[in-house]
């Protein structure tokens, strides 16, 4: 095995390879075991399960920050802000960035590191654009592995940016401790169209671009959001999601809201809360494992391959609801002659 640091963008690279230099914190081979993970080719996905593995003692210790908000509302730039004050304190900052995928051609733009150009340059941060693909809530497919190989090469602090897209921001909330949810001054509804679900897991809320002419806007819709927080349960047991007011351009209320994500941590984390938190997600990330591999081997399978075809057609012709086309293929699937009721 080479030094770290002397291993190439194109070299072929060995599990003991990859886990020293994601544990050196080598930021080629960090690069190269994400785009790794992110493979669909089934060589790929072993080798990477095996990456993970080992790197997974290495894990844990990072402060897990989700980032949501519409488009529009300044995520890049407040995550650049965020992030400079961070190192500016010391701290080794993953930015993993989801980028919305073409419905029609699959791509992905994945310009968020130009979005963070100052960001992008310090030596203690590492951003990552990922496409999102076909995964819903806002997140990309392997954001949680992507997660546990930044924690393992030594960043302290992740942060998470997703797609806002609304009340499926879910996803993003089952991988994160602290959720922030980052909203507009003035923009006319007091929910701005994400509704009350995302509301509901949000541990913080903040009003961007509270400067200049949209200061008393910004005020006004602080106002509202704490209104509207006082009617919810609280999104974390044992603490109070609160609304502030912040600008990304000028840094006003960076720092604050970074106290208020440490005292989140400094609060809950002796009670048990965050660990707790953690567990639940572990058991989250089986279950859409579990979901994904069951629907990769029921379209693999040939029986299911086979029916598919003319099923679909008879659904499109009205001469099968839905219903019955999954139980028909269900069935297929399980050698069965009959259909089952769902």
């Amino acid at each position: 095995m080479q030094a770290v640091g002397s291993i190439s963008k194109t070299q072929a690279l060995t599990v003991d390879d990859y886990v020293a230099g994601v544990l050196a914190g080598d930021r080629t081979v960090l690069a190269r075991a994400i785009t790794l993970i992110e493979s669909q080719a089934r060589p790929h996905q072993v080798q990477a399960q095996d990456i993970l593995q080992r790197l997974l003692p290495h894990t844990g210790k990072a402060k897990r920050i989700g980032i949501s908000g519409a488009p529009g509302v300044g995520k890049s730039t407040f995550i650049e802000a965020l992030g400079c004050h961070l190192i500016d304190n010391e701290h080794r900052v993953a930015v993993l960035t989801i980028d919305p995928s073409s419905a029609i051609s699959g791509g992905s733009v994945l310009a968020d590191k130009t979005r963070m150009d100052r960001l992008s340059r310090e030596l203690n941060a590492f951003i990552r654009p990922s496409p999102a693909g076909g995964s819903l809530g806002g997140v990309a497919g392997r954001t949680r592995e992507t997660m546990l190989v930044c924690e393992a090469a030594g960043f302290d602090t992740i942060i998470v940016e997703s797609l806002g897209v609304g009340q499926a921001e879910i996803a993003l909330r089952s991988m994160v401790d602290f959720f922030l949810l980052l909203l507009l001054p003035g923009a006319g509804d007091e929910l701005q169209g994400i509704k009350k679900g995302i509301m509901e897991i949000a541990d913080a809320v903040l009003i961007n671009k509270a400067d200049g002419d949209n200061r008393s806007a910004a005020q006004q819709a602080r106002l509202e959001q704490e209104s509207a927080l006082r009617c919810l349960l609280p999104a974390t047991s044992g603490w109070k999601t609160e609304a502030g007011l912040c600008s990304a351009r000028t840094g006003e209320g960076v720092a604050e809201a970074w106290k208020r994500i440490e005292a989140f941590y400094r609060e809950l984390e002796p009670k048990g809360i965050i660990a707790a938190r953690r567990r639940q997600q572990m058991l989250d990330w089986l279950a859409d494992l579990l979901r994904e591999e069951l629907q990769r081997d029921f379209y693999q399978d040939p029986r299911v391959q086979s029916r598919l075809p003319g099923v679909r057609k008879a659904v499109l012709q009205g001469e099968m609801t839905a219903v019955q086309a999954a139980a028909t293929l269900l069935a297929a699937r399980n050698g069965q002659s009959k259909i089952s009721e769902l």
